[in-house]
């Protein structure tokens, strides 16, 4: 008795083993991060079931044997009874089995028998939405015993089926077998004995644990934009990929293709500089998987693709304008050019004029009336980018009729230039700087400007002042500032209106080289050919002497005085000296002023 409830208390054990190791593992990966959900309502991979059995076996534990006065023990129905099984199932239909039985009909007080055992083999189901039959075939061992004798183990054959009802219990994983009919054939060797041939019905009830799925997960989806849909030749796009249901376990890859498209990650660039104007398709791939077996699987793979077009360039445009638009003979205008591209491309300029010249590349060109007859003038302007695409645009405006000629100057109104002696006139008496020969060039000058001011009232004269180079740059601009300001003031003294007169003062500037003032020795008409090479032998004298000067201009018509130095003049020898006069300002620590 003890050792028949020992074998049942290890069967249960065995079978309650056999039966958490699934669940133990699918609680253990259920800890892990989620992967991806299976497909709604697909078939369990685990099946794990565990019930009640009733064994009705027909045939004889042992053939009776006279010999040996062994009664005959013949098999009998059995109500106690317990079965478990695990199935692994690898599609929706197929699977391998492990079952575990055990049957005794636990009655003491007269002759008894117990079927206990364990096989595996195939299994095959039919699932629909709720109601799931199989059918299975198994093989394995088989411990049969009887109150007379010790178990002994034979082999089992196993051909059944069953139906289990999936209930809404813990989110569909929990189904109830309904029914299990099974057919079992055993043969046991008792030798010397005799043997034992059973032919058994077994039905089972009881739960199912259904754990798991065999549908393979979800595959991953990705989607795809591209950034700016819509570009110029040789503008950039990004494309951007968006996965969702990513193995977070998993290495992933991404490859793109299309045009001008570089990239392995969920951005990718594209080049449009080569591609011609329309629409483009990029594709992208993923592949996900153990490194190394990414994309092995349908289900480990997603593409997506985006579409951008490439957009004709748009010519530029272009406005005009001319200012003034009224001009005078000899002047010029400004020819402004307003260009613009759609797509900032670079813009080039040119420029044509129905009369005048004009000139200019950039965006403003001069318009110029030199040799152009009066009238109405129109001005074209042809704007380009670099791709080829122009436009033009156009601007009117009038070139003057010269005004009638000015009437020509008395002939006594010649232009002399005032030279002054070194250094001044100077800072304490800045209107005593003129020799006396040259007031009488002025009072000349006076007289015939103010009979020149009876036909021409718009007559001015620009007087400009000259420095020789000895002094420093200050020095010399405010000296020939004081030079011009000494002739203005006597000319006004002498009647000429002030605002006829403008003043100039150029400091050393514009000094004249020793080459020109050789020129005006040689060109001088007052001297002989042996003065003039007198003179010469000083040239270095004469240049510093020629250059402290103030120059005359009858601006009206650009008429400019003469530079011939008054060698000749009384007072020659002052105008000459590089020393400075008696009442000039001494200049402290600064090179000698003139």
């Amino acid at each position: 008795m003890y050792s028949r409830i020992s074998k049942l208390t290890c069967l249960i054990v065995a079978l309650a083993c056999a039966a958490l190791m699934p669940a133990v593992v699918a609680a253990q990966e259920a800890a892990k991060p989620a992967s991806k959900a299976p497909a709604a309502n697909s078939p369990s991979k685990w099946d794990i079931f565990g019930g009640y059995s009733y064994l009705a076996p027909k045939g004889d534990l042992v053939k009776p044997n006279n010999v040996l006065g062994v009664p005959p023990d013949t098999a009998k129905s059995i109500n106690y009874g317990a079965i478990g099984s695990v199935t692994r199932y690898f599609s929706n239909n197929f699977g391998v089995q492990l079952e575990g039985d055990y049957h005794d009909m636990h009655n003491e007080d007269k002759p008894n028998n117990d079927f206990s055992g364990g096989s595996g083999g195939l299994v095959f189901r039919f699932p629909t939405e709720d109601i799931t039959p199989f059918v299975h075939a198994l093989v394995g061992g088989e411990s049969v015993g009887s109150y007379y004798f010790d178990n002994k183990w034979g082999v089992v054959l196993t051909a059944g089926g069953g139906l289990d009802y999936q209930t809404p219990l813990f989110n569909r994983h929990l189904s109830i077998r309904i029914f299990q009919a099974d057919y079992q054939y055993t043969h046991v060797n008792y030798a010397p004995l005799g043997r034992g041939n059973f032919n058994m019905a077994r039905l089972s009830a009881g739960l199912v644990a259904n754990i798991g799925t065999i549908a393979p997960p979800p595959p991953p989806t990705m989607a795809c934009s591209a950034s700016p849909a819509s570009v110029f030749p040789g503008d950039p796009v990004t494309v951007t990929a968006t996965p969702d249901g990513l193995n977070p376990k998993w290495n992933t890859i991404y490859t793109w293709t299309g045009d001008g498209v570089t990239g392995n990650g969920t951005t990718a660039n594209i080049n449009t500089g080569a591609l011609a104007p329309g629409t483009y398709t990029v594709k992208g791939n993923l592949k996900e998987g153990k490194p190394g077996k990414e994309g092995l699987k349908p289900w480990q793979l997603a593409d997506c693709s985006a579409t951008y077009t490439v957009k004709e360039f748009e010519p530029p445009t272009a406005t005009c304008s001319v200012n003034p638009t009224s001009i005078k003979p000899g002047d010029s205008a400004t020819v402004t050019v307003q260009g613009v591209s759609p797509q900032n491309r670079p813009l080039t300029y040119t420029y044509a004029t129905s009369a005048g010249t004009i000139s200019g590349t950039g965006t403003t060109a001069t318009l110029a009336s030199a040799g152009a007859s009066p009238g109405p003038i129109q001005v074209t302007t042809t704007v380009a980018d670099d791709k080829g695409h122009t436009t033009t645009c156009t601007a009117n405006a009038t070139f003057e009729a010269p005004p009638p000629p000015p009437p020509p100057p008395p002939a006594s109104l010649l232009l002399h230039s005032v030279f002054f002696p070194t250094a001044l006139p100077n800072e304490k008496r800045p209107d005593k700087g003129l020799a006396e020969s040259q007031e009488q060039i002025l009072t000349t000058l006076a007289t015939d400007f103010k009979t020149y001011l009876q036909a021409r009232p718009d007559a001015r004269l620009t007087l400009t002042g000259h420095a020789d180079p000895r002094g420093g740059a200050k020095y010399n601009q405010a000296l020939t500032e004081r030079r011009v300001g000494s002739v203005k003031n006597f000319l006004v003294q002498l009647g000429v209106p002030e605002s006829s007169i403008d003043t100039v003062a150029l400091g050393d500037t514009h000094a004249l080289s020793k080459d020109e003032v050789k020129t005006l020795v040689q060109q001088n008409p007052d001297l002989t050919d042996e003065e003039r090479k007198k003179i010469l032998r000083n040239i270095n004298q004469i240049y510093l002497a020629q250059n402290r000067r103030v120059d005359v201009t009858l601006a009206n018509t650009g008429q400019q005085s003469v530079q011939i130095y008054p060698f000749n003049a009384h007072d020659a020898g002052t105008l000459l000296s590089e020393k400075a006069q008696a009442h000039a300002k001494k200049q402290p620590a600064e090179p000698k002023k003139k």
